[in-house]
């Protein structure tokens, strides 16, 4: 048995991007920051950590009509990596957290309760519309300018 399972809760670093395919599937891109603190040489620092987070559907309309740069949001999906190939024959990666289930935390503006939300967006189970982000791309990821 194997699992791939990501859970985040941390702040968006920019406004969502929102875009449709051509099948009219909508998809959101989030930047996502995690903070943890460390203690290196008896003094404490705060690391962040950035993720790309993905949603598709209801999700992707819900982050795009609710959340902003600063909001507060619980994710949970999966790690997908994709690779490609530049110009000049160099090999590059890219790892997202393609999301099942986004819950807001705090207010529109970010942070503490404010402003009543929707508590949650779950993906369905099974996603026969989702582009694939992995190495094999469908015809709507190329409609996809992010």
């Amino acid at each position: 048995m194997t699992v791939n399972k990501v859970i985040l809760v941390g702040n968006l670093g920019a406004d969502p991007e929102v875009k449709q395919t051509r099948s009219g599937t909508t998809v959101a891109r989030l930047r996502l920051a995690t903070s943890e603190r460390v203690k290196d040489n008896d003094q404490w620092t705060d690391h962040t950590e950035w993720h790309r987070v993905v949603l598709f559907g209801r999700s992707a309309e819900n982050a795009g009509r609710y959340l902003t740069k600063g909001s507060q949001v619980y994710i949970e999906g999966k790690l997908r990596t994709s690779s490609w190939e530049t110009d000049k024959g160099e090999k590059r990666y890219s790892t997202e957290v393609i999301a099942d289930v986004m819950r807001f935390i705090g207010s529109r503006q970010g942070g503490g309760a404010g402003q009543r939300q929707p508590a949650e967006h779950r993906q369905p189970a099974a996603r026969h519309d989702a582009p694939s982000w992995g190495s094999q791309r469908t015809q709507d990821d190329a409609d996809i300018p992010f």
